[in-house]
């Protein structure tokens, strides 16, 4: 694969995602959209006038029975049984311990007593660790302090056990609830895949149900954690009165390169250690002592596309090193796809006039004039805080540009990429517990959670808080340290 010369100078290339004219389709559905909310309010409208005529003309009173039952079946009845409501009881962060932890300094001198690593490889993680945004705090595998590094399976074991036991038995210990208790079961990790597979490991270690509906996801990228929430939200659908719980995780110690392929050096810089457990319900029993209620999903993925398809790959260096590499069509294909899955979402949650106004702008750019300007909705009007994927530091800030988000809207992913590098799939929910220690989530608040993966393929989650959520600083990851944060970048010094 061609290397990409692009992240010489920055790991994290600009994405804008909002800029471009979204498709085709898009502009159906947001259109659709528009006009389906349009016929909704009309429908209202209509009702009303004939309440009131009803009233003011003493018609039969077959007509209020009409109007009443119109209005009661679509807007009462209609949205009750459209779909059985998902809740997140809790969820759990791994917090790696103290001798995990790897400063860029010494990050930097081991690497260059690895024998597979030149100079000029060493240069250029020195470049990439300066521009990602991790500070000083991250953690990395002990299998990865060896010289040269340890990467065999049974290390990788060894790691699994290590971050899902103490998040899976903390979260546990929060709901007060037995292993027994849980009837699906699913674990992501895209780096490491093992058999037994690691939800065998988790069912094995805590004596769980025979009858237990398990799964493995693995290869799905930095988005798997919000997929795997996405998959037990479909079971939930269809198991009623049920528990799951979603553990997430990347393994360091096997997703590790050894090489000089520049093109695979970005892994090893930014990725971090870390794991989260979630449990989920539809039980309406936990309604009130749920933190959040989901309320709306999207989810896009551009794998049909060859240029998208091999945007980033794991495969073989000239040398038989291992390794992901990344193509220097990544930034176009995740503005493309990051793009499409916001437009949809807008479509599904803007009020009536900011979706009016978009589509009237996408229309005219498209059909009079290609140089007018796409309106960028005001997310802000019904989304509260905004759970970025924790990327890189030029992808957090040109999202949240893009969005037209302030820094306290981005703090939050900014604050989680420094305290703990790019934990992949489980980086979002460190980003929704920096938010609750920061006691910034409030009842009835709503969150957006963005996921962006390879593949690639972007979810969006939307929920909203079910009760306050008060005593977070105190415990999780960031119980010692939410006071220090937030922290000026050194860019942001000068």
């Amino acid at each position: 694969m061609e290397p990409v010369s692009r992240l010489s100078h920055d790991p994290l290339p600009k994405v804008i995602t909002t800029n471009t004219l979204p498709s085709g389709t898009l502009l159906s559905k947001h259109l659709h959209s528009t006009l389906l909310e349009l016929a909704r309010v009309s429908a209202l409208l209509l009702v009303i006038s004939i309440e009131v005529l009803s009233f003011l003309r003493e018609w039969n009173p077959i007509f209020h029975l009409f109007s009443l039952s119109c209005f009661f079946l679509f807007f009462i009845v209609k949205p009750l049984l459209s779909k059985p409501h998902i809740y997140i009881v809790d969820f759990s962060c791994f917090k790696p311990p103290n001798f995990c932890r790897v400063p860029t300094s010494s990050f930097l001198e081991h690497s260059s007593m690895i024998e597979p690593f030149d100079r000029k490889g060493i240069d250029f993680m020195a470049k990439l660790l300066k521009s990602s945004g991790l500070g000083e705090q991250t953690h990395l595998s002990p299998a990865l302090f060896y010289i040269p590094p340890i990467a065999h399976l049974q290390e990788s074991i060894k790691e699994v056990h290590m971050v899902l036991f103490p998040v899976m038995e903390d979260l546990l210990s929060k709901t007060k609830l037995s292993p027994r208790d849980i009837d699906i079961l699913i674990i992501n990790c895209s780096s490491l895949c093992s058999s037994p597979s690691l939800s065998s490991i988790i069912i094995n270690k805590y004596s769980m149900r025979d009858d237990i509906k398990s799964f493995n996801l693995s290869g799905m990228g930095c988005s798997a954690g919000i997929l795997s929430t996405h998959l037990a939200q479909n079971l939930l659908k269809v198991h009623k009165n049920s528990y799951a719980i979603v553990l997430s995780t990347e393994i360091t110690s096997a997703g590790w390169y050894a090489g000089n392929d520049r093109s695979k050096l970005l892994v090893n810089c930014i990725f971090r250690m870390g794991g989260a457990a979630i449990l989920l319900t539809n039980k309406e029993e936990m309604r009130k002592t749920s933190k959040y209620r989901l309320l709306q999903t999207v989810r896009i993925q551009r794998a049909f596309d060859d240029r998208a398809y091999l945007a980033t790959v794991r495969e073989e260096d000239s040398n038989g090193a291992l390794g992901v590499s990344v193509s220097h069509d990544l930034v176009q294909v995740v503005a493309e796809t990051v793009r499409s899955n916001i437009a949809i979402l807008g479509s599904c949650i803007l009020p009536f006039l900011e979706k009016f106004k978009c589509g009237v702008s996408m229309f005219r750019k498209r059909y009079i004039s290609k140089s007018a300007e796409v309106y960028v909705p005001d997310f802000k009007k019904v989304i509260q805080h905004f759970v970025l994927p924790a990327s890189g530091r030029s992808w957090i800030r040109e999202i949240g540009k893009g969005l037209k988000l302030g820094k306290r809207d981005t703090e939050a992913s900014l604050m989680t990429l420094r305290r703990f590098g790019n934990q992949s799939s489980s980086s979002s929910w460190y980003v929704l517990a920096y938010l609750e220690a920061k006691e910034r989530m409030k009842k009835g608040d709503k969150v957006w959670q963005l996921g962006i993966g390879s593949g690639p393929k972007c979810i969006s989650f939307v929920w909203e808080c079910n009760r306050p959520i008060v005593g977070e600083s105190m415990k999780g990851p960031w119980a010692d340290c939410i006071d220090e944060y937030p922290v000026l970048f050194e860019d942001e010094n000068n």
